[in-house]
């Protein structure tokens, strides 16, 4: 890639970005174009020289441009840029294609699973950077421990990366290994039944070479159910369970949890693992990554395979303190349980969570690591199809949550609104379950949230931008505020933060 001249459409979104970085990283003369609006990712492209035109134009395509990747939001029809670089007969490559000629030049690891992509790679990522290894990581969201990007680039022998299901852009990907976090549902416009959806799984294993490894989740029957598959017809891959059924050094033994911490142990070692982010779900997807890491820099122990394999040997002590204490220090990433800040006694937090499984595990983890606060969740459902599909689910999915505020639907670019479906659909669903909240819908700002009894609330206004002053009126001292969903609700859990911060300073 040394002096190629690479143009990027689309370059503001995460997966381009952390695409430019590893690309400038391997000395690719870079240019882009995007929108006007500013986004975390605009300082980091421009850390790197990137020149990033805040629109799209088809000037923008010189023809000195050697290749163009291109996000999958736009299209040639629609992108002046797309259709000129169509034009002049330019190499074109997709986000998802690029990633796929990356991992066939390292030994690549694949992450895959509709829930848990993003943690399970940072954490393998913070833990492959404390044992020294020459990798690069490509997550779906900013790390912490990446110093807020999305990216650690630590060498080229090894490529780890999280790997996107839907419309099967995983397939564009060359593993060595796959860790499969779950399988289940989702992506309704694209896969209409389980089946369809798990086929694609199915397909992304049977694409390891021989030798290749797959860890797999034992908790999930999902990805079990993909892993068993996989060995009636693949006796020359290797398989690794992980989790609290699995057989084998990677089972967890035990688990605890207190204010603020989890700690847990696997039948691999004698250490006992610290986790300072919250949830039984984080835990499992810490382990899927002790997993991988041991298998790149460390080979894990033969029991764990399916056959023998001569190259198998065990972390050293040395590397298992190096991994404990990375787990330790990982303190998650962008909307992944993230902590916007604490300000007049509330803590807000900010969570992607999308699918009714991950929003159960995600509120349950967050109650129990939490549990002297009391939960306020702000959801708002992604897509129409998924909401349709998974619409019961949703509703009991916000079950322990102590008070709600819900929206309209975050509709998809790709889909339109259904008539007769809206975000109210679900609000009255879940109002029919949650009968032990108030609901303070049509009551006036200033009207009591209770009439004695205590009782949470719930709350539904359409539009998250104009929630702030209700949402504000009723948090009090001591809850946790949370903003949940792949839509921009977030910006809201922002708001109410800056409200109570000068609230606190104007009371210091």
């Amino acid at each position: 890639m040394l002096g190629k001249r690479i143009h990027f459409i689309g370059a503001k979104g995460t997966g381009m970005t952390a695409m430019a970085e590893i690309l400038a990283a391997k000395g690719a003369i870079l240019t882009g174009s995007d929108v006007p609006d500013i986004f975390y990712t605009d300082a980091i492209l421009k850390s790197i020289g990137m020149n990033v035109h805040e629109s799209f134009d088809a000037l923008h395509v010189s023809s000195d441009i050697d290749i163009v990747i291109f996000s999958d939001a736009y299209n040639p029809v629609s992108n002046p840029e797309m259709a000129e670089a169509t034009r002049k007969g330019l190499p074109m490559f997709s986000f998802a294609q690029a990633l796929g000629a990356l991992s066939r030049v390292s030994d690549s690891s694949g992450i895959a699973g509709v829930h848990g992509k993003t943690t399970t790679t940072a954490m393998a990522g913070s833990i492959l950077a404390s044992l020294r290894s020459p990798v690069t990581i490509l997550t779906g969201s900013a790390v912490s421990s990446f110093s807020d990007r999305c990216t650690l680039i630590l060498g080229d022998k090894y490529l780890v990366a999280e790997t996107d299901e839907y419309k099967r852009h995983f397939m564009n990907f060359s593993p060595h290994r796959i860790l499969l976090t779950s399988v289940e549902s989702d992506h309704q416009d694209f896969y209409p039944t389980y089946d369809s959806i798990r086929q694609a799984f199915c397909d992304f294993v049977m694409s390891l070479p021989a030798g290749g490894l797959l860890i797999y989740c034992a908790d999930d029957p999902g990805a079990s159910e993909v892993a068993n598959l996989a060995m009636s017809k693949r006796d020359d891959l290797r398989y690794a369970p992980y989790g609290f059924t699995a057989g084998g050094p990677w089972r967890i033994e035990s688990i605890a949890t207190s204010e603020g911490e989890s700690s847990f142990s696997i039948a691999a070692c004698q250490q006992v693992f610290k986790l300072h982010v919250p949830g039984k779900h984080l835990v499992l997807d810490a382990v899927g990554a002790l997993a991988l890491a041991m298998d790149i820099a460390g080979r894990a122990p033969e029991s764990i395979y399916r056959r023998d394999d001569d190259r198998a040997h065990v972390f050293s002590d040395k590397q298992w303190l190096q991994a404990n204490l990375a787990l330790a220090q990982f303190r998650g990433s962008r909307r992944r349980s993230e902590v916007i800040g604490e300000a007049s006694d509330v803590l807000i937090m900010d969570d992607y969570a999308h699918h009714p499984t991950a929003l159960k595990a995600t509120i349950a983890g967050i109650k129990a690591f939490w549990p002297s606060r009391r939960l306020v969740v702000d959801f708002m459902s992604h897509t129409y199809s998924r909401t349709i599909a998974l619409m019961d689910d949703f509703a009991a999915s916000l079950d322990e949550a102590d008070c709600l505020i819900l929206h309209g639907i975050y509709a998809s670019a790709r889909e339109a609104p259904v008539e007769g479906v809206s975000g109210r659909t679900l609000f009255e669903k879940v109002k029919a379950r949650r009968q032990d909240l108030l609901d303070v819908t049509d009551t006036a700002e200033t009207a009591p949230v209770s009439t004695g009894d205590d009782r949470g609330f719930l709350l539904y206004v359409e539009d998250h931008k104009d929630a702030a002053s209700r949402a504000y009126s009723l948090i009090r001292a001591n809850d946790l505020f949370i903003t949940m969903g792949a839509g921009d609700n977030w910006k809201l859990g922002k708001t109410i933060f800056r409200q109570l911060k000068e609230k606190e300073e104007n009371h210091a």
